[in-house]
């Protein structure tokens, strides 16, 4: 039976700091609007939510101001990483114009190579993937070396074979650790899940590696020691779910469901604050 983990020291390292970041998940990224985001705003343009502190001026009130998005987006202290490491903490407000669209390219490449660190850190923490664990620090190692690429370093990356590589060692991880589970071990991995009534499921040990579990019925569901990378959890609702055990869940992903006091988390995530006043 695979044994539970307690969230590793490096992904502390991995959560975004918005106090040391120029405000970049404002500016560089694209918005369409949509359900998650009240307004267009193309890439490289400042929000017109973020003020001259790179503080966004409604960060308590984003939900019922219609950007939903905004609450469930972390970098994976990317942020951080390219304004005060990859560009020495040059402001992209004062820096020439060429730095500021260097900056804004260069970010969402770090974003994705510090996603894939908080995956392999995890990983390693695995006690049944101990048989790839020295692979899983080899590709640890090289993973955080591009991340501190130069900016023309980074812009040349080809990020999806890096991932692809990754995520051979993610997928055979998995396989062992849900190989100690007792029982059939169910694997849903892409499966189109959108709706679905999964009131107490047994899903214990299951893969749903990119599942779309888009306001799926988890009502009391078993999900302990499932693989949830990339599941689409968007108003799932998780009431009194155990997800004990359960790896490769993000912030992000869980911030995206609801919940309740009963659902039962991993270490490597907190209980989402709008949870506790969706009960009230």
């Amino acid at each position: 039976m695979p044994e539970h983990i307690s969230e590793p020291s490096g992904l502390r390292e991995l959560r975004g700091d918005c106090a040391r970041c120029f405000g970049l998940c404002c500016v560089a990224l694209t918005f369409t609007a949509s359900a998650d985001f009240a307004v267009d705003k193309p890439a490289g343009s400042p929000c017109r939510n973020l003020g001259g502190d790179h503080r966004c001026s409604i960060h308590t009130d984003l939900r019922r101001s219609g950007f939903t998005g905004c609450t469930v987006y972390d970098c994976f202290g990317a942020g951080q990483r390219v304004s005060q490491v990859t560009f020495g903490g040059q402001d992209w407000r004062t820096g020439s114009p060429e730095d500021a669209r260097r900056m804004f390219d260069a970010f969402p490449v770090v974003r994705q190579l510090h996603e894939l660190l908080w995956y392999l850190t995890e990983a390693l923490e695995l006690p049944a993937a101990r048989p790839v664990h020295a692979e899983l620090r080899r590709l640890l190692g090289a993973t955080g070396e591009l991340a501190l690429g130069t900016p023309a370093e980074l812009a040349a990356l080809d990020v999806a074979a890096h991932r692809e590589r990754v995520n051979v060692l993610l997928l055979r991880s998995s396989e062992l650790v849900r190989a100690g589970v007792p029982g059939r071990r169910k694997d849903r991995r892409g499966a189109d899940l959108m709706g679905a009534r999964l009131r107490g499921a047994r899903l214990r040990g299951a893969s749903l590696r990119g599942a779309y579990l888009i306001a799926a019925d988890l009502t009391g569901a078993d999900l302990r020691d499932t693989d949830l990378i990339g599941a689409d959890l968007r108003d799932a609702d998780l009431t009194d779910a155990d997800l004990t055990g359960a790896f490769f869940l993000t912030q992000p992903q869980l911030d995206a469901a609801r919940g309740s006091a009963g659902t039962r988390l991993p270490a490597s995530v907190t209980r989402p604050v709008h949870w506790a006043a969706a009960v009230r």
